[in-house]
């Protein structure tokens, strides 16, 4: 058995943990409520902050052909051709996505807040 593996945790790197865990869970479960009072479903918030909250600040994100037609049609992004690559179609919210997205992300910065507080 390594060292690493014999020697007990922390109680209060456990407890700190467990905290963490708890926040995040609350925080997730808070999210899909907002996202739901927003008439998004929990898995359409995430696609389009996915889309809003690209890396690299493009606001837009390829994703597969299915959560592409749902959002669509659902009027929450809109298709549009790579700038550089004519073979990629990226997503960019609609003015619909942008709304509810604002909506649901406000809706719970208190809880963002806890969470970064407990991260910090």
């Amino acid at each position: 058995m390594r060292m690493s593996e014999a020697t007990p945790i922390e109680t209060g790197a456990a407890i700190e943990v467990a905290a963490l865990r708890e926040a995040l869970r609350a925080f997730l479960r808070e999210s899909e409520l907002v996202a739901q009072a927003s008439g998004l479903t929990p898995q359409r918030y995430l696609l389009l902050l996915m889309i809003k909250g690209a890396p690299d600040g493009s606001e837009s994100s390829t994703v597969t052909e299915l959560a592409r037609r749902r959002a669509e049609q659902a009027g929450l992004v809109e298709r549009e051709q790579s700038a550089t690559d004519a073979r990629v179609t990226q997503l960019r919210l609609s003015a619909e996505g942008e709304r509810r997205l604002a909506r649901s992300f406000r809706a719970h910065a208190t809880e963002r807040e806890q969470l970064r507080a407990i991260l910090h």
